[in-house]
């Protein structure tokens, strides 16, 4: 059951990431994108470059987190590797950026590692 619980986490941080990727890469400067990250006009345009660059890092987070959902060899591996990162990321992200950012990004990573690693701690037993 932690297995599934963590898989349909994971599967949820992917989501999340490429919602991120979508957000920044292509709605930063239009007014939905402003709506969600509180940015004026002004700034939006002036570091539209800047969160392109990171809305593609989300991307390849989201990547990795597909790939390890759908893998089947050393599948344990690659999720731990990619929800730490993203648990990485949430953090440096709440200390350089925005608070929230530690609980919107990192929490279901954190939740979705805990899970897993149970679930590969029950099924070694």
């Amino acid at each position: 059951m932690a297995r599934l619980l963590a898989n349909v986490l994971i599967a949820f941080v992917a989501i999340e990431h490429l919602g991120f990727l979508v957000l920044e890469m292509f709605f930063w400067t239009e007014p939905l994108g402003m709506r969600v990250f509180g940015l004026t006009p002004g700034f939006a345009a002036e570091s539209a470059p800047l969160a392109m660059n990171q809305g593609l890092y989300n991307g390849f987070l989201a990547a990795g987190l597909i790939w390890a959902l759908v893998k089947k060899e050393n599948a344990f591996s690659i999720k731990v590797f990619f929800l730490v990162c993203v648990i990485i990321a949430g953090i440096f992200g709440g200390l350089t950026a925005k608070a929230s950012i530690i609980v919107v990004q990192g929490g279901p990573a954190i939740i979705a590692l805990v899970l897993l690693l149970l679930s590969n701690r029950q099924q070694s037993s």
